[in-house]
């Protein structure tokens, strides 16, 4: 489905580019990533929606052993 009409981007290109990524980038950076920019901004909740999903799926994945990203920054953080 096409979720970007001004640059013609797909959610498979944006789940593309998320890739193995364990962080969450903002919109800016997947369009950074991708070549291109926002132009007219109707875009970006949707991309923030499959951004979210690409890093709860990610949370998911965690086995809380301290390995993942997360897990260090929340190591971090505390």
């Amino acid at each position: 489905m096409i979720v970007c009409s001004c640059n013609v981007l797909s959610d498979r290109d944006v789940q593309d580019t998320l890739g193995h990524r364990n962080d969450r980038p903002s919109v800016a950076a997947v369009f950074r990533h991708m070549g291109c920019e926002a132009k007219c901004g109707r875009c970006v909740r949707s991309i923030v929606a499959i951004v979210d999903q690409h890093a709860a799926r990610g949370m998911d994945e965690c086995a809380g052993n301290g390995d993942c990203d997360g897990c260090r920054a929340d190591g971090l953080a505390a």
